[in-house]
């Protein structure tokens, strides 16, 4: 029987440039808060599956939704205050 590790860069080969450029890097941490507000939503809908939905999982399904919105409203945000220069706002 032969070990798949002495065949792995034939099976999985790294190719270069496979890791994120620091621009990458960069957008994923300024779209952090909503992925991180996305996934709080994700969480709670998913936690609402397995049971009766009750006032509580309402409330978190909602200030997850309000985060979502807040974060997106953030990004939009600055993305308006990087495409205008100087003091046009």
């Amino acid at each position: 029987m032969k070990s798949i590790v002495a065949l792995q860069s034939i099976v999985t080969p790294w190719p270069d440039g496979l890791e994120p450029s620091d621009a990458e890097l960069k957008a994923i941490e300024v779209e952090l808060p909503l992925i991180l507000a996305e996934v709080d939503l994700l969480d709670a809908l998913i936690a609402q599956l397995d049971r009766p939905a009750s006032e509580f999982d309402a409330r978190r399904i909602r200030r997850a939704r309000n985060r979502i919105l807040a974060a997106r409203r953030c990004l939009a945000n600055r993305a308006a205050d990087t495409a205008m220069p100087g003091d046009a706002a």
